[in-house]
């Protein structure tokens, strides 16, 4: 029996790639729970928008407007779509609305004067990030399996 060979340490960028390699690809129909989240999420927004525009009565003097609405639910669906059709572009999109939306969640944070508001706050910020966390693999695994295509 000879002496333990020594262990050798592994490199960042050699880590980042055996953590690629591990990355099994999504499926032609796979959609794992975080997406079909988002693509939930990305049209009830749409819907909302939809909604909150044709029930508002001078929707101009609330600082919005209808080609605005339009423009922006027409936007959720394409994410949505696009999500759906697993398109890395698309989940890339929506990750950078949840960081803005998280940002922006704990600056309204810092100002809330009730518990309530708070708590939504915190609830927003929380359910956010998760939602983010959980996407970052999933555009890992749609990336993977790009990466082999080009192979």
């Amino acid at each position: 029996m000879g002496a333990p060979e020594p262990t050798r340490r592994v490199r960042g960028d050699e880590r980042s790639q055996l953590a690629r390699d591990a990355l099994r690809p999504l499926g032609p129909g796979e959609r794992p729970p975080a997406l079909r989240v988002a693509i939930a999420v990305c049209v009830a927004l749409a819907i909302a928008v939809v909604a909150g525009a044709a029930t508002v009565d001078d929707l101009s003097r609330h600082g919005g407007s209808l080609p605005g609405a339009a423009l922006l639910a027409v936007v959720f669906v394409l994410l949505a779509q696009g999500m759906y059709r697993q398109r890395y572009w698309a989940v890339l999109s929506f990750e950078a609305l949840l960081a803005f939306q998280i940002i922006v969640t704990s600056l309204a944070l810092v100002v809330a004067s009730t518990l309530l508001a708070a708590g939504v706050c915190l609830v927003s910020v929380g359910l956010g990030g998760w939602l983010f966390w959980k996407l970052v693999r999933v555009m890992g695994r749609i990336q993977a399996g790009e990466r082999r295509a080009l192979r």
